[in-house]
């Protein structure tokens, strides 16, 4: 019976030392204006998330009991809208916490110790009048972030000038290299050629150039064994250009493109000798 009675009473200790299981609240969320004050439960040991409106950014958090609740908000170097709650073994079981956002909005909650059940996360909405303030505002930047907002200017605009350095050095290299890339190797008869105003016939690696100041624009026609083919040209500054190399061909006026014309000059490719 002795035994008995020592064994229920250590049981009993044990079942008293034994924390008490808490519950979890579902996360939820609150409008809140500028004067609100917002309930917030916290269990010992347990960690509740707040939520600041979409664009607002933690920039400080007071709370009075600083030794046994712990804050933190997101990394040391960048402003978050999150702000975790913890708490150890609290002077008071109740206590305020104000934070002050990067647009000078400014919100107060009560955070209170439960030992049944606490706040996992709580979501905050602003008003619309409080999210129109906010709206109106300029954003605070702290000097981490401006220090680095500044670098990334500094390593844009070091791209950049890179950027355009290395175009024109692209552009001077081309305007080098493109004489060579002109053949003036095509052969027509220069008194026809004279009567419908053509001065010259080139090609560089894409295009076919021809010269001309005609009285009446001419047709393009590329020379496929021996069939004459329409071809679409643009014009500008008095020289024609194709979107590909011409080997043959003629320019053209009248007609009905079946080789018949009023006038026509045939030009034909012939490749320089190397």
């Amino acid at each position: 019976m002795k035994y008995a009675l020592l064994f229920f009473m250590a049981a009993l200790l044990n079942a008293a030392e034994q924390p008490k299981a808490v519950s979890i609240d579902r996360p939820r969320t609150v409008t809140v204006s500028e004067r609100s004050v917002v309930p917030i439960y916290v269990c010992q040991f347990q960690e509740t998330l707040l939520i600041l409106p979409a664009n607002e950014k933690v920039m400080k958090a007071f709370i009075a009991d600083t030794k046994n609740w712990k804050l933190e908000s997101g990394r040391e170097d960048q402003a978050s809208r999150y702000l975790s709650i913890k708490v150890g073994e609290p002077l008071t079981r109740e206590t305020t916490l104000n934070v002050v956002s990067d647009h000078e909005a400014n919100y107060t909650f009560k955070l209170a110790l439960n030992d049944e059940h606490c706040d996992s996360k709580v979501s905050i909405d602003a008003d619309s009048q409080l999210a129109m303030e906010i709206q109106k505002t300029e954003p605070w930047v702290s000097p981490a972030e401006a220090a680095r907002l500044k670098q990334q200017v500094e390593q844009a605009k070091q791209e950049s000038a890179a950027a355009e350095e290395k175009a024109h050095a692209e552009v001077d290299t081309y305007r080098t290299n493109y004489p060579s890339k002109l053949h003036f190797d095509y052969k027509w008869d220069t008194k026809t050629a004279d009567k419908l105003g053509v001065h010259a016939i080139w090609h560089d690696d894409r295009f076919t150039y021809i010269s001309a100041a005609p009285e009446e624009a001419p047709a393009l026609y590329e020379l496929k064994q021996g069939k004459p083919s329409l071809i679409s040209f643009d014009f500008a500054n008095g020289v024609y250009w194709t979107g590909r190399i011409v080997n043959d061909g003629y320019l053209a006026v009248g007609g009905t493109g079946n080789g018949k014309h009023q006038e026509k000059v045939e030009f034909h490719r012939v490749p320089e000798a190397n």
